[in-house]
């Protein structure tokens, strides 16, 4: 083996910007980890939903169209976005942690809770057949809307716990 004369080179060092890239890269996905995390963990679970046939009739029918896993997925991390987004607010709002982020996170829980329990029901059962998505097999009864209604509500609570203890732990003295 010939060896490199001492003006060349080495073929194995990095390029100088490479750490940089590798940083920002790092970063978002560390930012998408943190953005899919709260809606994955809702979906697990909320899953023992997926028992009624209604249910998985519903993420059928959304595309893509006959798969059940991916549109539960997609749904789920969708509507974690109204808590993501109340968080990013609080904290980019609030002048500083404590009291004002407290009452932010239980906003959050609250304004979530109406939107996934109440208004994301009524999204399915009135918005989507008059989209031309017809999912119930039973006629959209008001077991349909129990059933919706009462997964969406659970959902809130799965969401809503986390919150709430951080906004008790804000609220005490010392905050964080």
């Amino acid at each position: 083996m010939v060896p490199f004369p001492a003006s060349t080179p080495s073929i194995v060092s990095p390029p100088a910007a490479t750490p940089a890239v590798v940083d920002a890269v790092i970063g978002w996905l560390w930012t998408v980890a943190l953005l899919l995390f709260p809606g994955l963990v809702a979906a697990g679970l909320c899953a023992p939903f997926l028992a009624a046939e209604r249910l998985r009739a519903l993420f059928r029918a959304l595309p893509p169209t006959g798969r059940v896993l991916p549109s539960y997925l997609v749904a789920s991390v969708g509507l974690s976005v109204p808590y993501i987004a109340g968080v990013v607010l609080t904290v980019a709002r609030a002048a500083e942690a404590g009291p004002a982020w407290s009452s932010g996170f239980l906003l959050t829980a609250l304004i979530g809770a109406v939107l996934v329990g109440l208004v994301a029901p009524a999204v399915a059962v009135i918005g989507l057949p008059r989209l031309g998505v017809d999912w119930d097999p039973t006629g959209y009864g008001y077991s349909t809307w129990l059933l919706l209604v009462g997964a969406g509500l659970w959902y809130a609570l799965v969401a809503a716990v986390p919150l709430v203890a951080l906004a008790v732990g804000m609220a005490l003295p010392g905050g964080y």
